[in-house]
């Protein structure tokens, strides 16, 4: 690009940041944004706060969104305009889940990353079926696996899950105290 036809000074660092995160094909860290623009991840950070506070204080009249899932971050539709969006791509009206499917997922959103034995501990019944629905919808992805025998797949939420819930960030989330379940495979001796 030739800077004297378009000099880097007539846009903020948010409206730069904002330009990289609208053509991205995947989330961003701020670690590629430090070395795009070669400043610290400091004045980085900066610029993403401006531009959150920004989409923040104007959701009414923007139809975007600036999510934040894990570190990493990303520009989205705003949920409100899901129908038209919807209607115009051609694609059918959201996938509605299951009660088994939103139970899991909540434990997913609150415990990841967590094992299927986890979950299915919490649940008190096998999510096999649940869980690979999932994945196949998009909604959770596998994070790698535990050290323990078995070496069973840990698995976490994905920036679809939120942009399905029209959530912005997991900080979003209500806070809830969690009560840690009785392990059903572990047996007290007395």
């Amino acid at each position: 690009m030739n800077k004297n036809i378009y000099p880097e000074s007539e846009l903020t660092l948010a409206a730069r940041i904002e330009a990289i995160l609208f053509v991205a094909p995947l989330p961003v860290t701020i670690n590629q944004l430090a070395n795009v623009f070669e400043l610290s991840n400091r004045e980085i950070q900066n610029g993403i706060d401006q531009l959150e506070l920004f989409y923040k204080n104007n959701t009414s009249e923007c139809g975007l969104r600036l999510q934040i899932h894990r570190g990493r971050y990303q520009l989205t539709t705003a949920p409100e305009a899901a129908t038209e969006i919807e209607k115009f791509l051609g694609l059918e009206s959201k996938v509605k889940l299951s009660r088994a499917a939103l139970e899991t997922l909540s434990i997913i959103l609150y415990f990841q990353p967590v094992t299927r034995p986890r979950i299915d501990s919490i649940r008190g019944v096998n999510s096999d079926g649940v869980l690979k629905s999932l994945l196949r919808k998009g909604l959770i992805q596998e994070e790698g696996r535990t050290d323990t025998p078995g070496r069973p797949i840990l698995y976490g939420t994905t920036p679809e899950l939120l942009q399905h819930f029209g959530i912005n960030s997991l900080n979003e989330l209500p806070k809830v105290e969690i009560e840690e379940p009785i392990n059903a495979d572990v047996s007290v001796i007395e």
